[in-house]
């Protein structure tokens, strides 16, 4: 790598800083952002330098124990960036964010949606445990209230009273939730990074991401599983 390609401009420092701000972005606009920045800061631009452009910014980012990660969603597929801090565990982060109860409730929400079949979990089961908490109980408003919250600084998300984990939130935890839930973390078959909302092999319990399940199956006229080869029988996406 020469030691011009290294340099830190004014550009990595701006789409550093949105970023932050953001916590997470979208592919497409990381792309506009990386343009944005360049033009502004009159830096040369190439347009399908994005990831070179990244990972400068993460060898100036490597002494502060941060990085810029690159996920997927797992509703679309499509590529996310997020700044995940490597020196915190991502609780203890969350720990300067949150009271005690508030992250007893968001750990438990975390269980209900590895443990369950799908990667979600329904706001009534969720909102059961508010008054089973060992901190303190919790009253069911304060819950839905604080559900509220978790899903507007990106750590769950929310479709039809169902929750699942952000994308931010996978993209942040992958570690702590791998060696926190060994038996049940799944990784997908395919793309071999966590697979919360999944499906899984009704023979042999591998699962697969529902966008990696999509593109796996389009060739094949009959959906077999990639593992064991039995039929595929959850409905394709």
């Amino acid at each position: 790598d020469t030691a011009m390609a290294a340099q830190m401009t004014d550009a990595h420092r701006r789409f550093l800083q949105v970023l932050m701000s953001e916590g997470i972005t979208e592919g497409s606009e990381a792309r506009k952002l990386h343009h944005h920045c360049c033009e502004t800061d009159k830096v040369y631009y190439a347009h399908d330098k994005l990831d070179d452009f990244i990972s400068t910014i993460n060898r100036h980012l490597q002494p502060l124990f941060m990085q810029i990660r690159k996920g997927m969603s797992e509703e679309d597929g499509r590529a996310h960036y997020a700044v995940v801090n490597l020196a915190e565990t991502e609780v203890t982060k969350m720990a300067s964010d949150y009271t005690e109860i508030e992250l007893e409730l968001f750990r438990k929400t975390m269980d209900l949606i590895i443990l369950s079949e799908n990667g979600f979990a329904s706001s009534t089961d969720i909102l059961n445990l508010a008054d089973k908490l060992k901190t303190k109980k919790m009253k069911k408003k304060e819950a839905e209230q604080l559900l509220k919250v978790f899903v507007e600084d990106k750590w769950l998300s929310e479709k039809n009273g169902e929750y699942t984990l952000h994308t931010r939130c996978i993209i942040e935890m992958e570690q702590y939730i791998l060696s926190n839930y060994q038996d049940m973390a799944r990784k997908c078959n395919i793309c071999h990074s966590l697979a919360v909302q999944s499906q899984v092999c009704e023979s042999c319990g591998i699962g697969m991401h529902l966008p990696c399940v999509r593109k796996y199956f389009k060739a094949q006229t009959e959906p077999r599983c990639p593992k064991c080869n039995e039929f595929w029988s959850c409905d394709i996406p």
